[in-house]
């Protein structure tokens, strides 16, 4: 059964089959599957007001109005189906634990620490690593993902725990929540001076969305007007009951700064981890993991801090890990020390790398370099169809027609680089969530990892001069004498909500002035004088306000506008010349309308800018 012609285009109906595609697909795709002619497809777009060629990659909205169109059910297969599909076309299986039951091994815990800002959780991993890692972030902010592992003695039997530190600041929501579905145990950081804020309780949600226990460490018991009980009542609301009011949830009371309660700490974590959790994993297969965290390097080139989650990494391993691949020229640990194999559950810094991953890439070992580059480049080819979806907003005519009439809506065009990938995905998520309304948009044209470079700000240039941010980061000499040649704006920053609001402004700045109108004074009519070359003037009586020359005015008779957008051309107290006449006092009003009568009103009014929100 075909469908009816839409413009005399035939194409043969779903009758509601179900058609999987891929993120980014382009009407090319679907007409793949189901054996239509592309230009078919883009014609019944057309004329269902949409303006899309054949080989755009499109978004899952526009997918799905076709697909209703044609009696189809539309579909897009989400990034992680997307990748297991395409490493299963590799015969790998990501995820999963090979061999049999007597193939697994005890692994440590996996910790992620989380917390509201400045609730001590860099201090409570600077006291449980003995090093200062505070000292190291601008503003006293986490900044970056770290993972570290330590030894503890648990019942007489040493024990390793590998902490993964999440950034606290807000803005780096995207992180903390890929820093949760990467852990085995949530320790919840609360002070107990401050008690629960708001950031407490989306670190709460986004361990317990990721299923994991959590342990609550009360930092800072040693405080002026700390009550470690009040967090314990607080945190009852969230469904945390600690052991000693009849619920499962250990609470330790700590002081991060004194290195007291640590010791507790850890064997709860490992008490937590013996009864809820059965931390196993086969070491002999080859290994899969997740990147923490990933930079340049100036020496070094490309290098990520991966955790190994099942398998033992080794030097000399083919990795692909998200869009990057390489060879493992050397592994280090959080110590700095080189090691030749990383079991799981352990941290390492890996060099080897052709390319920066992005922080909560998966990584896995293949058989030799070209299937890691075949599978990297089949991935970056999905993102970039995906990404170019994101950013193409669909167009319709009318849309089109407006902009035509109103000129084109402003955009700010952004280049955002950074040390460490996952301040520069966090700056980018800040920076899109920015909302001014339409009238203004924010477009990221490139974000990547390093020094910024010609390349960026030739970018720049090409695209209507784009701002180049730097977090963290500086221009290469080369790159900074172009980049003053050309003009190109570089902002330089080092705590990331000091660029929100920047860009923020920055936005605001380019909305056009809104006026709002304001009233000046109302005038009666009481008597009306013919004036030669002038016509006729009223005489009023001002009775709110001010009547100013040269204001705009309306003339309203019984309540009714009659007449609207004229002037105050002249304004008299008796036979004198006025600037302006206050209420209370009488005057002759000419406004350009001749049609005035006794008992109108003449309202005066501005229009004056409102400030922006």
């Amino acid at each position: 059964m075909s469908a009816p012609a839409i413009g005399g285009v035939q194409v043969a109906r779903g009758n509601g089959a179900t058609i999987r595609l891929p993120r980014g697909a382009s009407l090319s795709d679907f007409a793949d599957r189901i054996g239509a002619n592309p230009a078919s497809l883009v014609q019944i777009m057309l004329h269902l007001g949409e303006m899309v060629t054949a080989t755009q990659s499109v978004n899952e909205e526009t997918l799905q109005l076709l697909g209703a169109e044609l009696d189809y059910n539309i579909q897009v297969v989400s990034p992680e189906e997307e990748d297991r599909e395409l490493l299963e076309a590799f015969d790998i299986e990501f995820g999963e634990d090979e061999g049999d039951e007597a193939d697994l091994a005890a692994r440590p815990p996996v910790v992620t620490v989380m917390g509201h800002v400045d609730h001590g959780k860099t201090k409570l991993l600077d006291a449980i690593r003995k090093t200062n890692v505070v000292a190291r972030e601008a503003g006293g902010i986490t900044q970056h993902i770290g993972a570290y592992q330590v030894s503890a003695e648990h019942e007489g039997e040493e024990r390793r725990i590998t902490f993964i530190d999440t950034p606290g600041h807000e803005a780096f929501t995207a992180m903390r929540a890929r820093g949760a579905k990467s852990t085995d145990i949530a320790v919840l950081v609360v002070a107990a001076d401050d008690g629960v804020k708001p950031q407490t309780i989306e670190a709460l949600n986004h361990a317990q969305a990721a299923e994991v226990p959590v342990v609550v460490a009360v930092n800072k018991v040693d405080k002026e007007g700390a009550d470690p009980n009040k967090v314990r009542a607080q945190l009852t609301e969230y469904g945390l009951v600690a052991e000693e009011y009849g619920g499962s949830t250990l609470f330790v009371d700590i002081s991060a700064k004194n290195g007291t309660g640590i010791d507790q700490l850890l064997e709860a974590i490992l008490l937590t981890a013996d009864a809820e959790l059965d931390l196993r994993a086969n070491p002999t297969m080859d290994a899969q993991g997740i990147a923490i965290e990933a930079h340049l390097d100036k020496g070094r080139g490309p290098v990520a801090t991966v955790l190994v989650q099942r398998g033992t990494l080794r030097v000399g391993d083919s990795i692909v890990c998200g869009e990057a691949f390489g060879r493992v020229r050397a592994m280090l640990d959080d110590n700095g020390d080189a090691v030749e194999e990383a079991t799981p559950s352990r941290p390492v810094l890996v060099m080897g790398l052709t390319a920066v991953p992005s922080a909560g890439d998966n990584f896995i070992v293949v058989t030799d370099d070209r299937m890691a580059r075949q599978i990297a480049q089949q991935r970056a080819a999905r993102k970039r169809s995906a990404d170019m979806a994101k950013s193409s907003r669909r167009r319709t005519l009318e849309e089109l027609f407006s902009d035509l009439e109103k000129g084109r809506v402003d955009e700010l065009k952004l280049i955002i680089k950074g040390d460490v990938s996952g301040s520069v995905e966090a700056l980018e998520d800040a920076l899109l969530k920015i909302d001014v309304g339409d009238e203004v948009r924010l477009r990221v044209l490139h974000r990547a990892v390093g020094a910024i470079t010609e390349y960026d700000v030739n970018l720049a240039v090409a695209d209507d001069n784009a701002v180049i941010i730097g977090f963290n980061v500086r221009p290469e000499p080369r790159a900074r004498d172009l980049a003053e040649r050309e003009g190109v704006d570089i902002r330089y920053y080092s705590v990331i909500y000091q660029a929100i609001e920047e860009i923020e402004a920055a936005l605001k700045g380019m909305l056009k002035p809104e006026f709002e109108e304001v009233q000046m004074g109302t005038a009666e009519v009481r008597e009306v004088f013919k004036v030669p070359k002038i016509g006729n003037v009223a005489g009023s009586l001002v009775r709110s306000g001010v009547i100013v020359r040269n204001s705009k005015a309306r003339v309203i008779r019984d309540g009714v506008v009659i007449a609207d957008n004229l002037t105050v051309s002249s304004l008299r107290r008796f036979k004198d010349d006025a600037t302006e006449v206050r209420e209370g006092f009488e005057c002759g009003i000419g406004v350009g309308y001749n049609d005035i009568r006794l008992d109108d009103v003449i309202e005066t009014f501005e229009m004056r800018e409102k400030p922006r929100v």
